[in-house]
C-alpha cells in the first residue's frame, strides 16, 4: 500500500530544490511505495544541506562540487597499509611527531604535537586523488604513485623528495630467452620488426599512464597495454605478455621468473616523498606553518642519520695549532670545521690548559677511517655518540618551496 507524504512545507523552504534538474518533486503531495522511501529520504537530506549550506555550492552534471565549503582542520593523508605504512610511521616517531589513533581500525588520527591536524589513513592513490580534490592538504606517497595519479600536475608540490625509504625503480622487462634473447636495450626492442599495429607489444602493467608516456617517448609505437591480477612476472610465461612494466627492487624476483631489465628501461627512480597541495598552502590557513615545521623536523632527523659526534682530547700548544693538525685530514673536517676548547687541569697548584677538547660530526661509513686518524695526530679518550638532529639556519628546501609558491 503506498505511503502519502506531505511535502509541501519543505518544498517552500527549499528554493534551491530547482537546481537538481532529475528531480520530480514539484507538486505538494507524492505517492511513493514502501520500497522507495529510503531513497527519497537520502535525497530530502541533500537537499536540506544545500538549503542550510553557510557556502555556496555548485552542481555540476548532477553532482554537488564540496570545494567551496571551508573546513577549519589541515589534513594530512598517510599510508594505510604494509611497509610503507610502517615506515612512515617510524619517521614521524624518529622526527617526535608520534601518531595517536584511538582505535586501530579507525582511518582518522591525531599527531599532538601539531595542533589543528588531523591525519587520514588511505590508500596511496588516494592520497593523490585526494590531495587533487582538495580533501587532503598534506601526504607521503612513493614517487611512482605520485607520478601515475598525479599524472603531471602542477597542483602536486613535492616539499621532501627523498625521505630515504621505499626504495625502488619502475623498468620495464622482458624475457631472457626466445625472441628477446639478444635483446639487451630499449633502442633494440623498438627496432623488433615483429611489432606492427596488427600485432603489436603487448605489456602487462598497473601503470597504465606512465606505460604509454614511457613507451611513446622511446620510440615504441605499436604496443598493447593490459593489467594482470596477482604477480606481473608470470604474464609473459603465460603468453598473456610480451614483457612488464612494473616496480623493482631488487630484481630477484626477476630473475627467479627468467626476466631481464635492459638498457633505457627504467622509468624513473621512486622512494618515499612529502608532498603537498598548492591551493592548501597558498589559500588554507595553517596549512604552510605546519608544512614548515614537519618539513625542519624531518629534514634535521635525516641529515643526522649516519651521523655520530666524535670528542676526543689532543694535547697542544694552542687551539690553532690543534686545528691544524685535525684539518690536515680528509675526513676530520666535520660540518663546517671542528670546534676546539681548552681543557683545564690544576697540576703543581697551577691551573693550565695542556689539552683541547675536540668534537667534529662524522658519517658512519668513515667512522672509523676517522678515529685512526684522529689518534695518529695525537688524539685520545675518543667518545662516540650518535646524532638525533642537525638543524641548520634553514633548510634550502623552505627557500626552494616559498619560491616555487611565488612567496
Amino acid at each position: 500500500m503506498a505511503t502519502m507524504l506531505q511535502l509541501s512545507p519543505f518544498l517552500h523552504q527549499c528554493s534551491s530544490l530547482s537546481a537538481f534538474p532529475h528531480s520530480s518533486l514539484s507538486s505538494p503531495s507524492i505517492s511513493l511505495s514502501s520500497s522507495s522511501y529510503s531513497r527519497l529520504s537520502v535525497k530530502l537530506r541533500v537537499y536540506a544541506c544545500i538549503q542550510t549550506s553557510p557556502s555556496p555550492m555548485n552542481v555540476v552534471n548532477g553532482n554537488a562540487d564540496f570545494s567551496a565549503i571551508e573546513r577549519a582542520e589541515i589534513r594530512f593523508g598517510l599510508p594505510s597499509k604494509g611497509r610503507m605504512a610502517s615506515d612512515t610511521l617510524d619517521l614521524l616517531k624518529d622526527c617526535q611527531l608520534s601518531v595517536k589513533q584511538a582505535n586501530p581500525r579507525q582511518y582518522v588520527a591525531q599527531i599532538p604535537q601539531l595542533s589543528n591536524l588531523e591525519v587520514w589513513f588511505q590508500r596511496p592513490k588516494d592520497i593523490v586523488r585526494k590531495l587533487l580534490s582538495g580533501d587532503l592538504d598534506l601526504g607521503i606517497v612513493g614517487f611512482d604513485t605520485l607520478s601515475e595519479y598525479g599524472k603531471g600536475s602542477e597542483d602536486l608540490i613535492i616539499v621532501h623528495n627523498a625521505l630515504e625509504y621505499g626504495e625502488c625503480h619502475l623498468s620495464l622487462a622482458i624475457p631472457k630467452y626466445g625472441i628477446f634473447e639478444n635483446i639487451n636495450s630499449v633502442k633494440e626492442l623498438a627496432e623488433m620488426p615483429q611489432w606492427t599495429a596488427d600485432k603489436p607489444l603487448r605489456v602487462a602493467t598497473g601503470f597504465t599512464y606512465l606505460g604509454p608516456k614511457f613507451m611513446k617517448d622511446n620510440g615504441l609505437e605499436h604496443v598493447a597495454f593490459s593489467t594482470a591480477d596477482g604477480a606481473l612476472e608470470a604474464a609473459p610465461a603465460m603468453g598473456i605478455a610480451d614483457a612488464i612494466l612494473d616496480l623493482v627492487s631488487s630484481g630477484t624476483t626477476l630473475k627467479e621468473n627468467n626476466l631481464k631489465e635492459i638498457e633505457g628501461g627504467i622509468v624513473l627512480q621512486s622512494q618515499a616523498v612529502l608532498v603537498a597541495s598548492r591551493k592548501s598552502l597558498i589559500h588554507r590557513k595553517g596549512v604552510l606553518d605546519t608544512t614548515h615545521e614537519i618539513l625542519e623536523r624531518f629534514e634535521a632527523h635525516l641529515r643526522a642519520v649516519d651521523q655520530f659526534t666524535v670528542t676526543a682530547n689532543m694535547r697542544g700548544s694552542s687551539a690553532e695549532e690543534v686545528a691544524g693538525r685535525i684539518l690536515s685530514q680528509s675526513s676530520l673536517s666535520g660540518l663546517q670545521g671542528p670546534t676546539i676548547s681548552p681543557v683545564f687541569c690544576k697540576r703543581d697548584g697551577r691551573v693550565s690548559a695542556d689539552y683541547f677538547a675536540i668534537v667534529i660530526c662524522v658519517p658512519k661509513k668513515d667512522l672509523y677511517k676517522s678515529v685512526k686518524q684522529l689518534r695518529a695526530i695525537g688524539g685520545s679518550g675518543v667518545l662516540i655518540s650518535p646524532l638525533t638532529y642537525i638543524f641548520d639556519e634553514e633548510t634550502p628546501r623552505w627557500s626552494e618551496l616559498l619560491a616555487n609558491l611565488g612567496l
